[in-house]
């Protein structure tokens, strides 16, 4: 097991030093030498005339060593101000994941034993429904529901728990309903498999033959599921950070965006970069453990 997480950690260098690369150069803008005038000597001294990737050696550097540059806004770290944030992102992020798996297995299942059932088509519908239903719009009607009318939830802000709620459903509205499908689908497959019938025949009810035989055989499905929507989960993280006034990376990022403060945002897309990358690791970490084969076999 410890080869296979060493194999996986070097496979995480080049995917974050590509992701950092290509965040880079979006960012990076070359200095025009025929405009240079040899008075400003300021370009030369801040290295803003060395090639691209020199320039991206050393910011990584500088990175790595915890030193996300300055700002340009208020001309202090911006190490701090992304350190600060960072845990509010992670509490974000666990809250919604939770919302998400809690109502999406439970779902998942019963549409699944109740095939072809009118619970089926109906947990089906509302699934179709979920999906076709942006994200934003969705944090919007959870605003106007339980804040303004219900007064069940805080609107915005993050001073306790509770005001993690609104923006943990409207992040794990997200991936909810397609989780659902993925659960539904897999259990579907394991519940039609020759062990399961033979399971069956031995006479177990039906809650153990679903829950103690078929129920670990789709924690890889879902991992796959989670791990192929990462992409929309992390630009939902913007959108309900910044529409709940959630004190997140997030909406610091879309505030950078908007102030042009371009050290600020190059900070924080490099950090979801590494958090794209570690979560990704923590995935494969998770299947490994679910599957033995996936450990054993030899990476490419």
């Amino acid at each position: 097991m410890l080869k296979y997480v060493f194999k996986r950690l070097l496979v995480l260098i080049p995917i974050i030093a590509g992701g950092t690369f290509m965040v880079f150069m979006i960012m990076f803008t070359p200095v025009d030498l025929s405009s240079y005038d040899p008075h400003w000597d300021w370009q030369r001294q801040a290295g803003l005339l060395d090639p691209a990737w020199v320039q991206y050696v050393r910011y990584m550097t500088r990175v790595l060593t915890g030193d996300f540059d300055i700002s340009f806004r208020n001309h202090i770290p911006t190490t701090g101000g992304i350190m600060m944030r960072l845990p509010y992102t992670l509490w974000l992020s666990l809250a919604a994941l939770s919302f998400s798996l809690i109502l999406a297995v439970p779902a998942g299942i019963i549409a699944a034993v109740k095939r072809n059932t009118w619970i089926d088509k109906v947990s089906m519908l509302i699934a179709l429904i979920g999906i076709s239903i942006p994200s934003m719009w969705a944090g919007i009607l959870l605003m106007l529901f339980f804040s303004r009318h219900m007064s069940w939830a805080p609107l915005s802000g993050a001073l306790q728990w509770s005001y993690v709620v609104l923006p943990g459903m409207a992040l794990g509205y997200a991936i909810l309903f397609a989780m659902i499908r993925t659960v539904r689908s897999s259990m579907i497959e394991v519940i039609n498999k020759d062990y399961i019938r033979v399971v069956r025949a031995k006479g177990l009810s039906n809650g153990k033959v679903v829950f103690k035989h078929a129920l670990p055989n789709i924690i890889i499905p879902v991992l796959e599921s989670f791990k192929a929507h990462m992409g929309a989960f992390f630009t939902c993280l913007i959108i309900a950070e910044y529409l709940f006034s959630w004190p997140g990376i997030g909406r610091l990022l879309l505030q950078s965006i908007a102030a042009r403060d371009y050290p600020v945002i190059l900070g924080c897309l490099v950090v979801f970069v590494f958090f794209f990358a570690f979560v990704n690791f923590v995935i494969d970490i998770a299947k490994a453990f679910a599957d033995p084969h996936i450990r054993r076999e030899r990476l490419c």
